[in-house]
């Protein structure tokens, strides 16, 4: 006869029970290695397959660049996929242009890649004189004072290659004019002169109805700059400084003389004075 004791009967027992379950969880641990292997190798085959290949570029939010423009700027490469596509490398290329504020790269699933474009708009076109003031040219510049481009003359070979929104824009816009010979704009920078900049300000500032009736700032200096609005009546307004009290005092004596003002002279907020026409 043989006896065994009970306590070694459950530890046979545990031990037989924690065998099982090592094998247990080993099996599904090697299932579940095997799987992710598998999805391994099967997205690698895709990403380097052409399973996702871009046919189609489509372009949101944009005005003022042609579909040529934007085809050579974003220079999205032959033959990649939405998967290989390098979506910060088109970003870059595309904030390259001055006219492009922030731009976003999506994904749409199967083959297509949309670029959704924010861009700067016209605050004012610049007459810029050349040839020492022997002759001028027209620019655009952003609200920012971003040098946006040059504004070719519409009947010009140049006018064909621009887009035809930016001729739009410069209609409507406020006309900088009277700037001192030597400034030379270059596409893109930040314009570093002070009359422009001050004329700029002063209109991006306007909070009344007097802001819609600005047609054009001469902008000799920042102290001297003038308003002239469209009912030809001329607004010595000075420096960026005061804007609301100077648009209240204008407002005032307009509403007072109706028809009859011809000149304003608001430089100095604290004695203001105007001429009849």
């Amino acid at each position: 006869m043989t006896s065994v004791r009970v306590g070694d009967v459950a530890r046979e027992n545990r031990s037989v029970r924690a065998q099982r379950a090592y094998r247990s969880y080993l099996s599904r641990v090697i299932a579940v290695l095997a799987v992710l292997f598998a999805l391994a190798i099967a997205g690698v085959a895709v990403y380097s397959s052409n399973l996702f290949a871009i046919e189609e570029v489509t372009v949101e939010g944009v005005q003022h660049l042609t579909g040529e423009e934007m085809a050579q700027l974003a220079a999205v490469p032959s033959g990649t996929t939405l998967l290989r596509v390098d979506a910060q490398a088109i970003e870059e290329n595309l904030l390259r242009d001055a006219w492009i504020e922030s731009v976003t790269v999506d994904r749409d699933f199967p083959h297509t890649l949309n670029l959704v474009v924010t861009e700067r708009q016209v605050g004012a076109t610049v007459v810029i004189s050349t040839e020492e003031g022997a002759s001028s040219e027209l620019w655009a510049i952003s609200q920012d004072g971003i040098w946006l481009c040059p504004i070719p003359d519409p009947d010009s070979e140049a006018a064909q290659t621009i887009s035809p929104q930016i001729y739009k824009d410069a209609e409507q816009a406020l006309r900088v004019s009277g700037v001192a010979y030597g400034v030379t704009p270059e596409v893109g920078t930040v314009c570093s002169d002070e009359s422009i900049n001050n004329a700029l300000n002063i209109v991006t500032n306007m909070t009344t109805e007097l802001k819609d009736q600005v047609k054009e700032v001469s902008a000799e200096a920042p102290e001297s700059a003038t308003l002239m609005l469209d009912s030809n009546v001329e607004i010595a307004f000075g420096a960026a400084e005061d804007i609301r009290d100077k648009e209240r005092i204008c407002l005032q004596i307009l509403e007072e003389n109706p028809g009859k003002v011809a000149y304003i002279n608001v430089r100095v907020v604290s004695s203001p004075t105007w001429r009849a026409a």
